[in-house]
């Protein structure tokens, strides 16, 4: 009786000993799984994924560094097609244009980089008025300053002992010298910007210079997407059709400035280089940002140390 009974309990302890394994592993393949998902989420919030295009050679352009401690690129001297007849009615006549040679930024200007403008000359840093999502995660040192006016990104460039590039300057650092729709060719590549959705990687904003995959001829980052970008220029939808062949500035001064490069909020269409936004001097928003030009021969001054 007493064999059967430890027979029994043997029995009992094989049987719940499987059942405990058979639990023990369909735990840990569920843990397994719910790591994985989580991975691939913050992988989606952090970073865009691998592109298929080429990597270039941007070196035969050459640099400087800014008062205000940015790296710039020099855009040379010569003609480039502007506008586009394919777009919208502001964008033609697609016409040459010819300019002389300038200095851009490399990257559109960080929060980090505004902030210590901000506090240097005691201006408030940029007030969110309209964000569907929580605000924490658009305000990160890293990530593009946003929000600003024209006033404001005149200002900021002006301090850092630059200016706004005009609109035709933007364009040609943006297409090259070629007809390109985008900075990296003439179709669009989900992997190459920021725009609208999240197959690129972000949600939102995203660190200046994240897409090398996209950068323009000269080797800027960004100029399609992130953050739109001011420009000197005042707006006229039809200034192409009576703009200056050499150096166009823009029409008369006027309330309504040229915003250029899309966002993290527009469409692949509306993220092309050569389309044209208007807004009000005094707006902000969030997808609005800053990217400073300066002259070749411009005397150095401007952003203290």
């Amino acid at each position: 009786m007493e064999n059967k009974g430890v027979l029994v309990g043997s029995i009992i302890f094989v049987f719940a000993s499987f059942f405990l394994m058979i639990s023990l592993l369909a735990y840990e393949s569920y843990k397994a799984k719910q790591m994985k998902q989580l991975a691939a989420s913050v992988k989606s919030e952090a970073r865009p994924t691998a592109s298929s295009l080429p990597t270039q050679d941007f070196s035969m352009y050459k640099t400087k560094i800014g008062d205000e401690g940015r790296e710039m690129v020099q855009i040379p001297e010569g003609p480039f097609t502007m506008g586009s007849n394919d777009g919208d009615p502001d964008e033609a006549p697609e016409h040459q244009v010819y300019l002389k040679g300038f200095y851009l930024d490399r990257k559109e200007v960080t929060q980090e980089e505004y902030m210590r403008f901000a506090k240097m000359t005691k201006r408030a840093m940029p007030r969110i008025e309209v964000f569907d999502d929580d605000q924490s995660k658009v305000l990160k040192p890293e990530f593009p300053v946003m929000s600003v006016s024209w006033d404001e990104a005149a200002a900021y460039c002006k301090w850092a002992g630059k200016r706004l590039p005009t609109e035709a300057e933007w364009e040609k650092a943006g297409r090259g010298e070629s007809k390109r729709r985008y900075p990296w060719g003439d179709k669009f590549v989900t992997n190459a910007a920021n725009v609208d959705g999240n197959e690129d990687g972000y949600k939102y904003l995203a660190p200046p210079g994240s897409f090398d995959a996209g950068r323009s001829p000269y080797g800027l980052y960004d100029m399609t997407g992130n953050v739109a970008e001011w420009v000197e220029d005042s707006y006229d939808e039809h200034y192409y059709k009576k703009s200056p062949f050499r150096d166009p500035k823009g029409p008369e001064n006027a309330d309504l400035k040229v915003v250029r490069g899309g966002s993290w909020r527009e469409t692949e269409h509306n993220a092309r280089l050569s389309k044209r936004f208007a807004a009000k001097h005094w707006r902000t928003d969030v997808t609005i940002g800053i990217r400073c030009a300066s002259d070749l021969d411009q005397a150095s001054g401007g952003a203290d140390s």
